[in-house]
């Protein structure tokens, strides 16, 4: 069996021209399409199926008043201009949905409550980070511009936007149509001899 290749335009939208977005115009994000980025984002795969990523979409000026003092000063501008700001967070109690998402392998559930989320906070924070790396590539492909930055406070974001210890904080995301002067020049990549080996 052959998979679909993506043709040269779809390799150039998710991978070769993607860059970090600085500015954004005002056009608004609208709420389906937020909502088809994460019907295209939820697909691919997450080790025992957890998907214990969960978005919050920054959009209301109270929302963004509560974000921004925790960002890294560098970064409020051009959040508070991006007409989406999206939190990306680990939920530690990912394991509650288990018997929908993993029915194949009985007590699955049970095994990881006896964890604690000390115990489950690691397999929440690598599949979390999995699933922000599909809903970039999802947001290119439905025609977004998308800033990730890690330069915010992580603990108080968490606090203010998701109190309780649940969930952890991971990444923030501007999402939005590019504005002027978007992006900053390619910077060099590795060369493959220093990447890659085969054994």
């Amino acid at each position: 069996m052959l998979l679909p290749r993506l043709d040269e335009a779809g390799r150039a939208a998710l991978f070769t021209e993607a860059r970090t977005a600085n500015t954004f115009t005002e056009e608004p994000v609208t709420d389906e399409t937020l909502r088809a980025v994460w019907d295209l984002a939820q697909w691919p795969p997450t080790a025992a199926n957890t998907q214990p990523l969960r978005v919050t979409f920054v959009r209301s000026d109270e929302g963004k008043q509560r974000l921004l003092p925790l960002l890294a000063e560098g970064n409020r501008a051009k959040s508070e201009a991006a007409p989406v700001v999206a939190i990306l967070a680990a939920d530690l109690d990912f394991h509650e949905h288990s018997d929908t998402t993993f029915p194949v392998k009985p007590g699955f559930r049970e095994g990881l409550e006896s964890q604690g989320r000390e115990g489950r906070e690691p397999m929440a924070r690598f599949n979390a980070s999995l699933q922000i790396g599909y809903v970039l590539l999802a947001a290119r492909a439905h025609g977004l511009a998308t800033g990730p930055m890690a330069g915010f406070d992580a603990d108080a974001v968490t606090e203010e936007f998701f109190p309780g210890g649940r969930h952890r904080a991971l990444l923030v995301v501007n999402l939005g149509h590019p504005g002027p002067d978007a992006w900053h020049p390619r910077l060099p990549r590795l060369d493959a001899a220093d990447v890659l080996d085969f054994a």
